[in-house]
């Protein structure tokens, strides 16, 4: 039997768990490597990027269109903040909730329950689902 066919109940847990791990081993081999050349790729292409981004600079566009293609220079601006308590505060003195991400912190959350078995949140859905993990033998 290979690694890659289809096994059921019949092969012995033992033999399931050797190939999982096996196969496991040669997935993190592969993504190692291929972490390693997309890392060098993104390298490569940041260089280009800043002497290209220069070139327009230099030219005064922002936008060029050239036999290879169509380059556009545009301006992405990220917003943070290093100072969660300010910010909620003005969040909610200005009645501006829009400006936060809609998500619940899952550790939290979790936590949360734990604690007050009672309480449950309007709305919180949960769904869970079994998932296995397998170790090596040491």
């Amino acid at each position: 039997m290979s690694d890659n066919e289809v096994v059921g109940d019949s092969v012995p847990l033992e033999k399931l768990t050797r190939i999982y791990v096996k196969m496991r081993d040669k997935k993190a081999e592969l993504a190692h490597e291929l972490e390693q050349k997309i890392g060098k790729l993104e390298t490569d292409m940041s260089t280009i990027k800043s002497a290209i981004i220069h070139q327009m600079e230099d030219l005064g566009v922002e936008s060029i269109r050239t036999e290879a293609g169509v380059v556009y220079r545009t301006v992405r601006t990220k917003y943070a903040t290093s100072d969660w308590e300010s910010m909620n505060k003005f969040i909610l003195e200005h009645g501006v909730p829009e400006l936060l991400v809609k998500s619940i912190n899952q550790s939290n959350m979790k936590a949360f329950l734990e604690e007050n078995p009672d309480l449950l949140p309007p709305g919180l859905n949960a769904n869970m689902e079994y998932s296995v993990t397998v170790r090596r033998s040491k």
